[in-house]
C-alpha cells in the first residue's frame, strides 16, 4: 500500500475511531459507531477488479461517485457496500494523494452531516 498515511488521515477526522472486523478484515473507520471509511485487502475474489488489492471504501454521492468512476479507473464501485453511494479506491498508488485526501474528508463530511446536530457540535467542539 503506497498511502502510508492513510491511517493517520483518517484518525485525525473530528471524531474518527478505529477498529478491526476480523470476520471481514476490515478496519473500519466510524464517527458514533457509523462507518466512514472501510480499509481491506479482498484475497480470493472472483472479480479481479478487487481481487489481491489493497482498497479503501468511502461514501460518496451518487453522482459524484458515477462522475469520479468516469475520471479516475482505480475507483470503483464501492466493495461489498451500496455501489450507489459508496466507493473503492485502489491503494495501489495510482490515486493523487491530493484526490484521496479530498474523498476520504467528503466521506467524512457526508457521515457527520447525517448525526444529530447536537452530536456534531459535541465532536467539532462548538
Amino acid at each position: 500500500m503506497k498511502y502510508e498515511w492513510l491511517d493517520e488521515y483518517l484518525l485525525s477526522l473530528p471524531g474518527a475511531e478505529k477498529d478491526y472486523k476480523p470476520e471481514w478484515a476490515w478496519f473500519r473507520y466510524m464517527i458514533r459507531g457509523k462507518l466512514f471509511a472501510a480499509v481491506c485487502s479482498p484475497r480470493g475474489m472472483k472479480d479481479a477488479a478487487y481481487n489481491g488489492h489493497d482498497l479503501v471504501n468511502l461514501k460518496c454521492g451518487p453522482a459524484e461517485a458515477e462522475l469520479l468512476r468516469a475520471q479516475h479507473p482505480e475507483i470503483l464501485p464501492g466493495f461489498y457496500c451500496d455501489k450507489r453511494l459508496w466507493i473503492a479506491c485502489l491503494l495501489d498508488g495510482a490515486l493523487p494523494d491530493r484526490v484521496l485526501r479530498d474523498l476520504c474528508a467528503n466521506s467524512h463530511r457526508l457521515v457527520l452531516e447525517k448525526l444529530p446536530k447536537y452530536v456534531q457540535r459535541e465532536i467539532l467542539g462548538e
